[in-house]
């Protein structure tokens, strides 16, 4: 699913965010990476979404190389993800329903069959007592969950998820990991970012590595019993 050998990213203004990073990650893993701000955990993620390019070393995401692909084909891997970032990116002035709806709009589904994925999405968040109430008037939490759910709601192969435990205190972080984690299955990986080294203790059967100037170190797995 995602393959890095020996990738290096290096900003036009000097700064190499990212040192010979090696990482494979398969269908159905959930991992998580911790890391002080400004580890590059941010520009890990930005590769592994096609924003950014490796300036050293191969990187292949859903079976395409990344720094062989044009935009077209970035754009097609696209399709396959469900990223949720750290200012959730909703649409003022529509809906929840409709913000999910546009998660969808480069997919071939017939109108009905995306407004009943979406209604599932949203009542999976726990928001279907929200679906036709403009985002504007969402709690934080709430808007969080909107976004959620707009990115699962195309049955992605690859969740992303930058740092969704930063404004939460250590119950309602929890909640939302588990939240998270309840969308993996053998099809989909999840890469969930996050300062909140300490909850990774509270989940099992995932895989956690940590980001330190750039440079990555492999903890290991979390194992149930």
């Amino acid at each position: 699913m995602i393959e890095a050998k020996n990738v290096f990213l290096r900003y036009p203004d000097g700064t190499e965010a990212l040192k010979n990073i090696n990482l494979r990650i398969s269908p159905g893993n959930i991992l998580y990476i911790t890391g002080a701000s400004g580890s590059g955990k941010t520009s890990l993620l930005k590769l592994f979404m096609g924003i950014e390019a490796p300036t050293k070393g191969t990187l292949n995401i859903l079976g395409e190389s990344i720094s062989q692909c044009s935009s077209k084909d970035i754009q097609k891997i696209r399709t396959m993800m469900g990223p949720i970032f750290q200012d959730f990116r909703l649409i003022k002035g529509r809906t929840a329903l409709e913000n999910v709806l546009m998660g969808m709009r480069f997919l071939r589904f017939s109108t009905r069959s995306m407004e009943e994925m979406a209604h599932d999405a949203l009542a999976r968040v726990g928001l279907n007592h929200k679906v036709n109430s403009m985002v504007e008037n969402l709690s934080w939490g709430e808007s969080q969950r909107v976004a959620i759910a707009r990115a699962v709601v195309r049955k992605p192969s690859l969740i992303l998820a930058d740092e969704p435990t930063g404004n939460l205190d250590k119950e309602n972080a929890v909640k939302m990991l588990e939240l998270l984690s309840s969308f993996s299955s053998d099809e989909t990986a999840i890469i969930i970012t996050t300062h909140a080294t300490h909850l990774i203790e509270d989940f099992l059967d995932c895989r956690h590595i940590v980001m330190e100037a750039g440079n990555l170190m492999e903890k290991g797995w979390v194992e149930g019993v």
